[in-house]
């Protein structure tokens, strides 16, 4: 069981209550908006995978037919 009290130095303890340290919580530092990272077209990781895909498929297939 939690103990709300104040203890020696007369701070309490906010996790006693989930009502008392969300309080504690939304008083400290304010909040900034995250804004979504901005998309400026395809990824180069998908564009070098889809590279990479087309040169594997070409070696398999000219290894096959050669």
């Amino acid at each position: 069981m939690a103990h709300n009290t104040p203890g020696p130095e007369g701070n309490y303890d906010p996790a006693g209550s989930t009502q008392m340290f969300r309080a504690f919580v939304d008083d400290g530092a304010p909040r900034r908006r995250q804004e979504p990272p901005a998309r400026s077209g395809p990824r180069v990781g998908l564009i070098a995978g889809v590279v990479l895909a087309i040169v594997v498929v070409a070696a398999v297939a000219w290894l096959a037919l050669g």
